[in-house]
């Protein structure tokens, strides 16, 4: 069984733009925090961003202001926007639903010029 499925990721040159894409079964979005994470080349995993269940958003410093994490509760998806990339944003990003202990496939997210 499939809880979460990533999407959007890509090659992406620094300055540029990507949006995240994560669908979530139901039974672990309805109510539960969401989060994406990454774990870039050669590091440990590290949040990025979360949403709880009516909208209250958290950010890494990394990201703030250029990283923007949403939700849609009747596609059970959330969203990362993800402005003004950095090589250092490069990794392969997952979202993780509170309500589990699983985690999605992940998507590699590559800024590079």
């Amino acid at each position: 069984q499939v809880d979460l499925v990533e999407s959007g990721g890509g090659l992406v040159q620094p300055g540029g733009s990507l949006r995240l894409s994560c669908a979530a079964s139901t039974r672990i979005f309805r109510g539960y925090e969401m989060k994406w994470f990454r774990q870039p080349p050669g590091k440990q995993r590290e949040l990025v961003a979360g949403i709880n269940s009516f909208g209250s958003t958290k950010y890494a410093d990394s990201v703030k202001g250029r990283f923007t994490i949403s939700r849609d509760n009747a596609k059970n998806t959330i969203y990362l926007q993800m402005n003004s990339l950095k090589p250092e944003d490069t990794a392969v990003y997952y979202c993780k639903s509170m309500g589990s202990t699983n985690w999605g496939q992940g998507i590699q997210v590559t800024v590079s010029s």
